[in-house]
């Protein structure tokens, strides 16, 4: 027993040195993916869970802030900055936020409310809390002034995800029935092309009942 005592210290301070040894080559490993990607690339450590432990890796993204190379956005979130000669530098677009969050288990999103009605053109309102559907973990991410939501909700509700219905379902009842005017009707008409436009009766069922007939209006020739 006396011998073991006096061994354990050494196998620790080898093992401590062993990761110690380690980290600056996970911290190159890193940076030369930062320096790959395109400028406005969001990040986060479970990107590169394969090169080495995750105290590893904070410390080596910690070190990269430090440097300049990275931005740290919130807690487990950076990006590698762009900027613009007239604005400055810029936060990062939502997509490139949602591409870093789902990462490699490629969750389904379905973008709802005020950003679905945006993307579709109803609103000019960008809004700053933008909320996905999602057959994932329920999860809220600030990435500067923005604030990414993602909900998870029925497969019901997932059921159109990536479709045109999808986003079209969930942007009118954003605007709920009062909203869904022929004006905005006329203008998705114009936005969307007829072909895709047609789909909308595969999913018909999967809307209430009051948004039924503007979906036949606008699938309609």
């Amino acid at each position: 027993m006396k011998a073991l005592r006096r061994t354990a210290p050494a196998h620790q301070a080898h093992a401590r040195k062993l990761r110690s040894s380690d980290e600056p080559g996970i911290e190159s490993a890193i940076a030369r993916q930062v320096r790959r990607s395109k400028s406005g690339t969001v990040f986060t450590p479970a990107l590169f869970a394969t090169i080495g432990s995750r105290a590893a890796i904070d410390k080596a993204l910690q070190r990269l802030v430090a440097r300049g190379d990275l931005r740290r956005l919130s807690r487990g979130l950076y990006d590698k900055p762009r900027t613009d000669p007239l604005l400055g530098t810029l936060w990062p677009s939502v997509d490139a936020v949602v591409v870093a969050l789902t990462g490699k288990d490629k969750l389904r999103l379905q973008p709802t409310g005020a950003y679905a009605a945006n993307l579709l053109g109803l609103s000019d309102q960008v809004p700053a809390r933008v909320e996905f559907l999602t057959d994932g973990t329920s999860r809220t991410v600030k990435a500067g002034p923005m604030q990414i939501v993602l909900k998870r909700t029925t497969p019901r509700q997932m059921a159109a995800a990536g479709r045109t219905s999808g986003l079209v379902i969930q942007a009118l009842r954003s605007l709920g029935a009062d909203h869904v005017t022929p004006q905005r009707l006329s203008k998705l008409r114009r936005t969307i092309p007829a072909d895709a436009r047609r789909t909308l009766l595969d999913d018909l069922t999967l809307a209430p009942g009051w948004l039924r007939p503007a979906l036949l209006a606008l699938a309609a020739d």
